[in-house]
């Protein structure tokens, strides 16, 4: 495995592949601290342990296609409110994949003169 340039990625929800993407960002996990320092503490210092991770919302935006299943598919999930399986399939060269699950929770779509119509849906990861 090697780096690898960004073009091959692909987006899967629900078994079906999102098209016209041009860009996926989020997938951020953060973990929380928790403060138990108590009366005993004789250092001055706060003590701290860790806490419940959380994988932040995941974007994907792109240019909208009328015949996309996977668009058809992230709308349709947004109406339904189903949390479902979901990949990020990262190029052969760096043999990746990212598993999730997540529901879709915005669609928007982006209409401006001398442009491509584009859509932006976001996933609230749910879990692991």
């Amino acid at each position: 495995m090697s780096k690898s340039n960004s073009i091959g990625t692909k987006l899967k929800v629900n078994g079906v592949f999102v098209g016209g993407l041009n860009s996926i960002n989020g997938i951020e996990i953060t973990a929380e601290t928790l403060d138990v320092t108590d009366f005993d503490n004789s250092s001055g210092y706060r003590e701290k342990i860790p806490g419940c991770k959380e994988v932040g919302d995941l974007t994907g935006s792109g240019f909208m296609d009328g015949d996309n299943a996977g668009q058809e598919e992230c709308y349709d999930l947004l109406d339904s409110g189903e949390i479902v399986d979901c990949e990020i399939i990262f190029p052969a060269k760096i043999g990746k994949t990212w598993s999730f699950e997540a529901s879709v929770t915005g669609f928007k779509t982006n209409i401006e003169i001398g442009d491509a119509v584009g859509f932006e849906v976001t996933f609230a990861v749910s879990g692991k």
